[in-house]
């Protein structure tokens, strides 16, 4: 783990400038993509694509992933459709997915006419047809499948072919002949019954699963519910269709909560510190013209009150007093609402009870 100080930034603005690669490369080896990602916030982008050109293809993309959306928008655009697909031919589904739908449809279909494994690009195709909140947006098809019918010997075979693609195992998932799931194989299970005649017989039947359709943030509350680490995705008659990681859960989760928490502060869209005015003052005008129109409003009613106002002057003092209070009102409830949302406690059809 690298830290990230100001003078070290400062030195390796100093060693692009200098335009020294051998010693850039020396500084990228060590440290984490995450580390990485977090130097080219500070940096212009020609010193990013600097340094981006001397890493290696496994550690760009993870790079490319690390990066926020406008700074990996940025880089994106900068580079040519052959270079992506490079990229993206070393990440996972369901993070190529998640690149691919922030570009243009043209794009797209360049990107992907130039990615090399044709399996890949033909999933990560299939998955773009989900929507991007729903389970069927998250998942990945990168996991071992072994069927209920194998011997054990020869689901040690067949597992041991398909990790060599992978780069995490997360669970060993039990199908039928007809790709319905059936259960999970805990990897246990192959030094305790080593000679077990099939793998059905030591499987963990019944194993969480979501629908491709279900919702994100109901997908993430599982998560919590049954404290995993991957959870399967099956479509409307069981048969298995990818996994989603915790990882990708949190992350949305993250996303989530940040909409939520900007909504509830008045902002109608996702700003960053570092936006534009313009752009700041967009997602802000909205809400701070309903303010004003409610301001408005409540002169006018104070207007229409004006005479016993005068007559009984002390009715002034609780003005102050009663504005204040509907303003810690509001933000009550906007803070119960987010909470509401993020936990599911939220329920429409109890809302009149809620409300109370």
């Amino acid at each position: 783990m690298k830290e990230i100080t100001p003078e070290y930034i400062h030195s390796i603005k100093e060693i692009i400038e200098r335009n020294d690669s051998k010693a850039a490369a020396a500084e990228l080896a060590d440290m984490h993509p995450a580390d990485i990602a977090e130097l080219y916030q500070s940096l212009d982008l020609d010193e990013a694509e600097f340094l981006y050109k001397l890493l290696d293809e496994d550690t760009a993309a993870d790079v490319l992933m690390e990066l926020d959306e406008d700074d990996r928008m940025k880089l994106l655009s900068a580079m040519p459709a052959e270079e992506i697909a490079k990229q993206i031919d070393h990440l996972d589904t369901d993070d190529a997915v998640d690149l691919i739908q922030q570009l243009d449809e043209e794009d797209r279909d360049e990107i992907l006419s130039h990615i090399d494994d044709v399996e890949q690009a033909g999933d990560i195709i299939d998955l773009l047809k989900y929507d991007e909140d729903t389970a069927g947006g998250l998942m990945g098809t990168e996991m071992i499948v072994v069927n209920e019918n194998w011997s054990m010997p020869q689901c040690i075979k067949e597992m041991r072919q398909q990790a060599e693609e992978m780069d995490e195992i997360y669970y060993v998932y039990v199908v039928d002949n007809d790709y319905k799931l059936k259960g999970v194989f805990p990897l246990k299970k192959m030094i305790t019954h080593p000679s077990v005649s099939k793998i059905k017989h030591v499987m963990e039947e019944d194993p969480a699963s979501v629908k491709v359709d279900t919702p994100i943030d109901e997908v993430a509350l599982d998560f919590e519910k049954y404290d995993l680490v991957a959870m399967p995705v099956v479509d409307s008659i069981g048969r298995l269709l990818g996994r989603i990681t915790v990882d990708d859960v949190m992350d949305q989760v993250r996303e989530a909560s940040e909409r939520d928490y900007q909504l509830a502060s008045g902002l109608s869209g996702d700003i960053d510190a570092d936006d534009s005015i313009l752009a700041q003052t967009k997602a802000r005008i909205p809400w701070l013209l309903i303010g004003i129109a409610s301001g408005i409003l409540a002169s006018i009613i104070l207007a229409t009150f004006e005479d016993q106002i005068q007559a009984v002057t002390a009715l002034a003092l609780f003005i102050p007093i009663i504005g204040g209070t509907g303003g810690n009102v509001g933000v009550q409830a906007s803070a119960i609402v987010v909470q509401g949302l993020a936990n599911g406690s939220l329920n429409v059809r109890e809302f009149t009870h809620q409300l109370g």
